[in-house]
């Protein structure tokens, strides 16, 4: 898949160190991923949450962190829509957020 936003996900990582090796993995599995539907992306990665037919969410570096992303699987990209902490997280709509 394509990836947008893989600048924002390397600036997080340098800002937040302990997420750089986690964010770093997760950018690799997506490039190589050939997904055509939500459920392939729940059998790539378990822990995700599906949050609606283009959206899931992803837990980085065991939860600390949280990370969004739009999948247009017709056109086969990815679109990072937030990436936070915990915290941050809580205060967005995982539905709408657009950070980026």
């Amino acid at each position: 898949m394509r990836l947008i936003a893989v600048s924002t996900l390397r600036e997080f990582g340098v800002k937040h160190p302990d997420a750089k090796a986690a964010i770093s993995a997760w950018t690799a599995k997506v490039k190589v991923g050939r997904w055509g539907m939500m459920s392939d992306i729940q059998a790539a990665f378990p822990k995700a949450k599906v949050l609606n037919a283009e959206r899931a969410r992803f837990e980085i570096a065991g939860g600390e962190y949280r990370l969004i992303v739009a999948f247009d699987f017709r056109r086969s990209i990815a679109f990072v829509k937030f990436v936070g902490t915990h915290a941050d997280y809580d205060k967005i709509d995982a539905l709408t957020v657009s950070q980026f």
